[in-house]
C-alpha cells in the first residue's frame, strides 16, 4: 500500500473520531450546566484546557463564555480541531483516496460534512438547536464506523484506519477524565459530595459508559470510574482497550505476530505503552496523581503516533 494512501486513511479515521469526541465534550457539558445548582457557575474553560485548545482560543476570544467556547469548538474554521474543521479534513482525505474506500463510505462522509456545513452557513448554530446538532454529529460518526465495518475488506487499509481511530479515542478518553481535574468546585467540602458525583457521572456519560459502568459497579465512585475508563480491557472506549486494539492492528499490518516481539519503533512504542497500562493498578493512578498520570499518558500516546508516522508515512531517503 502507498504510504500516501495509508496516511490518508489513518487521518480520515482520526478526524472522524475527533469530531465525535468534541460533540460528546460539549453535549455532556451543556447538560451538566443545566443540572448545576443555582450557586454554581457554568464552567466551559475546562473543556479548552483539557483539549489543549485554550492557547489558540484566546487569540480570537476574550472570555470563555458558553457561546464563545461552543462556537470555537464546533463551528470556527480557524480552530483546526473544531467539528467543522475535522469533518472537512476527513472529507478531503477521503476524496483523495476514493479508489481505496467503498462508495458507501464516501457518500456517508460527504453527506455528514455537507449537513454540518449547511447548519453553520444558515446561521442555525443557536443554543436551542445545539443538542440536536451535536447528536446528529455523534450519530453520523457512529454510522460512518458502521459503514466501514460492513463494506471494507480486513486488509492493511482497514487496520491503518483502526490504528488512527483507537489512538485518537484513547487520547480523548484521557482528556474526558482530565476535564474533571480542571473543573473547579465551590469549596473543598464539595469533594465527594452530590455535586462532585454529578460531575463524575457526566464524565461517564460523555463516553457513553454510564450504562455499562452501572452493570459492573453498584456504586458511583471516582476510583471505580477511573478504573473503568482507563484499565478495563473490555469496554470499547477505555484507554486499555483502545491501545490494545491499535497494537493488534499494527502487528497485522507488519505481518508479525506479537509473540515474536516488535519489528519496528511503532510496534515497540505501542507495546511498551500497552504493557505499562496492563500492569497498572487503580491505587497507583491516584498515588501518582490522576492528572499527572493522564498528562504522561497523552505524551506517550503522542510519541506512539509519531512512531507510526515515521515508520509508515514519512518520506524515506532513497538508497542508491
Amino acid at each position: 500500500m502507498l504510504s500516501r494512501v495509508a496516511n490518508s486513511i489513518y487521518w480520515m479515521n482520526r478526524y472522524i473520531e475527533r469530531a465525535d469526541n468534541y460533540s460528546r465534550f460539549m453535549s455532556v457539558n451543556f447538560n451538566l450546566a443545566l443540572d448545576l445548582p443555582p450557586n454554581v457557575d457554568e464552567q466551559w474553560e475546562p473543556l479548552l484546557i483539557a483539549t489543549a485548545d485554550n492557547y489558540l482560543f484566546y487569540n480570537f476570544y476574550q472570555e470563555p463564555t458558553r457561546e464563545n467556547v461552543i462556537d470555537f469548538m464546533t463551528f470556527d474554521k480557524r480552530n483546526p480541531n473544531s467539528i467543522v474543521s475535522c469533518l472537512n479534513n476527513a472529507r478531503e482525505n477521503a476524496r483523495t483516496i476514493r479508489e481505496s474506500i467503498s462508495k458507501e463510505m464516501w457518500e456517508n462522509l460527504n453527506e455528514l460534512y455537507l449537513r454540518v456545513r449547511d447548519t453553520t452557513t444558515k446561521g442555525e448554530s443557536n443554543l436551542n438547536r445545539l443538542q440536536e446538532f451535536l447528536n446528529d454529529v455523534r450519530n453520523g460518526c457512529q454510522h460512518f464506523y458502521g459503514v466501514i465495518d460492513c463494506t471494507i475488506t480486513r486488509n492493511e487499509a482497514w487496520h491503518f484506519g483502526r490504528v488512527g481511530r483507537f489512538l485518537e479515542r484513547a487520547d480523548k478518553t484521557s482528556r474526558f477524565l482530565d476535564v474533571k481535574y480542571f473543573t473547579l468546585l465551590p469549596d473543598l467540602d464539595s469533594v465527594g459530595s452530590t455535586l462532585d458525583l454529578m460531575i463524575w457521572t457526566a464524565v461517564l456519560k460523555s463516553v457513553s459508559a454510564y450504562n455499562m459502568y452501572r452493570q459492573q459497579y453498584k456504586m458511583i465512585s471516582s476510583s471505580t470510574i477511573v478504573e473503568f475508563l482507563i484499565l478495563d480491557k473490555l469496554f470499547p472506549r477505555s484507554v486499555a482497550h483502545c491501545i490494545r486494539q491499535a497494537e493488534l492492528s499494527l502487528y497485522e499490518i507488519s505481518g508479525n505476530a506479537i509473540t515474536n516481539g516488535f519489528k519496528n519503533e511503532a510496534e515497540k512504542s505501542l507495546s511498551k505503552l500497552r504493557s505499562e497500562i496492563e500492569f497498572t493498578e487503580t491505587s497507583e493512578l491516584f498515588k501518582t496523581g490522576l492528572h499527572q498520570y493522564l498528562d504522561r499518558f497523552q505524551t506517550r500516546n503522542n510519541e506512539a503516533a509519531k512512531a507510526v508516522y515515521e515508520t509508515y508515512f514519512s518520506l524515506k531517503p532513497v538508497e542508491v
